[in-house]
This record gives structure tokens, C-alpha cells and sequence, in this order.
């Protein structure tokens, strides 16, 4: 049959083998997969100042990480391991894309990136410790917190809804704010001893 092509392009790609380790990642795998796409596309927006670059870019960054994760070392950090694919698929994307204008140089580029990881190593715990700290709330106060950032309200509307002068819902949003980030220091304090 010459050159037709039996195989679809993406079975080529990833071959099936009969043991479940051969045949592609394992569940473990996935699910760390699943849990990084995000942050793994804000860190290419950061990098990129660009949604539809970053979502490329992202695409671009999938294949090759599915494509190479038996590389990975289970027990290492899957979040750098991911970010530094996709630093070089940035780089690659850069190559590609040097015509436009507005090209970030190398130095910019890898500052971004260390600051990016620097800021997601703790992000878990930071949220875990968020959540102990908005149940530790006054009611009244976990009810404001939760309309102005779960809802989306502005400072005016709450005022409005909660017939209280828009001074005061500032003041009152200051000073839970400063209770919460007391809290979660002292959270993530008492997880590191």
C-alpha cells in the first residue's frame, strides 16, 4: 500500500502497549496534570501578556508533556517539571512569533517565570489556610467578604444592600482583610513548625 497511513497520527503518537505504565500516564499522572492547567496558564499570560499566545502556548506545552511523561520522576515537583517545558515552549513560541513588535528579551522572561513559581510553590496552602481563616469569621463579616469577592460586588452596592454609608463598608473590608492575612500568616507559620 505504499505510503497510506494505517495508524491515526495521534496513536502514533502514543503508542498502546499492554501494561497500563507503557500505554500512557497513570492516574496519579493525570490528576496532577489536570490540577497544574491553570496555573500552568497563568504562568504563560505572565510571560506572554497575551490570552490567545498563552492558550497556544499551553497547547503546545500539553503535547510535549504528554508526550514525555514517563520522564517524569514521581516524588519531584510536577509544577516546576511543567514550567520548565513550557518555559521552552515559550522560547520556541518567541523564535516563531519575532516579528511582532512587542518581544519580551531572555532576563525579562526568566524573571517572570522564577517569580511565578516562587508564588505558586505556597499557593495551596495559602488557600487551605484562607479557607480556615474565613470560617474563623464573625458571621457578619464572612457575609460581607463573601458578597464582595464571591459575588463580585462593588463598594457602592454593598453599601446600598447593606444600608450602611460606603465609608464604613471600606472600613469594615480594610479591617477583615487585615484579620484574614493575620490569620493566614499565623496559619502557615504553625504548618511549618
Amino acid at each position: 500500500m505504499g505510503n497510506i497511513r494505517t495508524t491515526p497520527p495521534h496513536e502514533e503518537a502514543f503508542p498502546q502497549g499492554e501494561e497500563t505504565h507503557e500505554s500512557g500516564p497513570d492516574a496519579g499522572f493525570i490528576k496532577s496534570f489536570v490540577k497544574a492547567q491553570r496555573r500552568l496558564y497563568l504562568y504563560l499570560l505572565a510571560q506572554t501578556g497575551n490570552p490567545n499566545s498563552a492558550e497556544e502556548i499551553l497547547q503546545n506545552a500539553n503535547v510535549v508533556i504528554l508526550a514525555k511523561w514517563n520522564t517524569f520522576k514521581p516524588g519531584t515537583n510536577f509544577l516546576a517539571w511543567v514550567y520548565r517545558i513550557a518555559s521552552l515552549e515559550v522560547m520556541k513560541f518567541r523564535q516563531k512569533s519575532s516579528r511582532n513588535r512587542l518581544i519580551f528579551d531572555d532576563d525579562y522572561l526568566t524573571t517572570i517565570a522564577q517569580t511565578v513559581e516562587e508564588i505558586s510553590d505556597g499557593a495551596d496552602e495559602r488557600q487551605a489556610a484562607l479557607a480556615v481563616c474565613i470560617r474563623k469569621l464573625k458571621p457578619r463579616d464572612r457575609e460581607l467578604i463573601r458578597l464582595r469577592y464571591q459575588q463580585g460586588r462593588d463598594g457602592q452596592t454593598l453599601s446600598d444592600q447593606l444600608n450602611r454609608p460606603l465609608n464604613s463598608v471600606y472600613q469594615s473590608l480594610g479591617r477583615v482583610r487585615r484579620t484574614l492575612l493575620n490569620c493566614i500568616e499565623k496559619q502557615l507559620s504553625a504548618a511549618i513548625k
